[in-house]
């Protein structure tokens, strides 16, 4: 949620033997580029479902400029633990350029992700191209998207399956759909997610998969509560993946902890602010 700060001019009347029109004070003009950014405390980083903190707590934030345009550039990262372990500083750095525009109400977005790993193992780095749908209904938001990485080694089948080979590329294709609904009168917003993976059904040259047991469906329901300039968040979040059919992914696929799985439900709590 972004802040504005707006400053109002007052009105100077001036007589001079008769009545003359008020002078409002000139607007200044927008500026052709904008930044904004956001921080987030989290009880557990999720990517798709799937714990990248070995389901411990995570430190987030990004910036995000936009040019008047709808051309946009930004920068998003989170530290890392357990299936999300890469070496290096154990984080992830996201580096995302896109342009959104909007048509009679429905806005699309194209863009690219390049997920980055810095000081990691070798070849994690990865891009994904991804094309983004919303529209308004009212107090409801809706948003369809479909992010489609072509072949790259990150992403490919290096072990655990009989048709493993080191150097292997795969692609991924992930859909997914979003909806959020403010509830009236109140600062409560309920929100849902449901979204599909699928691609390699192995084990990448790091050990994990985007798509683990090669395809998954996960899920959220939630809800955010604005407390200015703060929101507090709360939502249940899991997948499809049942541990039998992810044993061959052991013991990357589970706690540390427990050794538990790091895809099954949970209930997570976070805490963010915008600017």
């Amino acid at each position: 949620m972004k802040y504005a700060i707006a400053l109002v001019g007052s009105l100077l009347t001036v007589a001079l033997g008769a009545a003359t029109p008020a002078l409002a004070q000139e607007e200044a003009p927008p500026k052709p580029i904008t930044v904004s950014g956001s921080v987030a405390l989290v009880s557990d980083y999720r990517f798709r479902g799937v714990s990248q903190t070995d389901k411990q707590m995570a430190i987030q934030g990004g910036l995000t400029a936009t040019h008047e345009s709808g051309f946009y550039a930004a920068l998003w990262g989170s530290n890392l633990a357990g299936w999300g372990q890469f070496g290096g500083a154990n984080m992830e750095l996201d580096v995302v350029g896109g342009y959104k525009h909007s048509f009679g109400g429905t806005t699309v977005d194209v863009g690219l992700t390049w997920y980055m790993y810095p000081g990691g193992s070798d070849k994690t780095d990865f891009a994904e191209p991804y094309v983004k749908l919303s529209h308004t209904l009212g107090p409801v938001s809706l948003l369809a998207g479909v992010a489609y990485a072509p072949e790259q080694q990150a992403l490919g089948n290096w072990s655990n399956t009989p048709e493993s080979r080191i150097g292997d590329k795969e692609d991924n294709l992930y859909v997914w759909g979003d909806a959020a609904a403010g509830v009236p009168g109140t600062a409560l917003t309920v929100k849902g997610h449901v979204g599909y993976s699928s691609g390699n059904p192995g084990l990448g040259p790091n050990g994990t998969s985007v798509t683990p047991t090669g395809s998954y469906v996960d899920y959220l329901v939630g809800a955010d509560y604005v407390l200015s300039p703060v929101t507090l968040g709360i939502a249940f979040v899991g997948t499809d993946i049942k541990w039998r059919d992810s044993l061959y992914l052991q013991p990357n696929f589970s706690s540390t902890k427990d050794g538990k799985s790091i895809a099954s439900g949970k209930v997570l709590f976070s805490v963010s602010a915008a600017f």
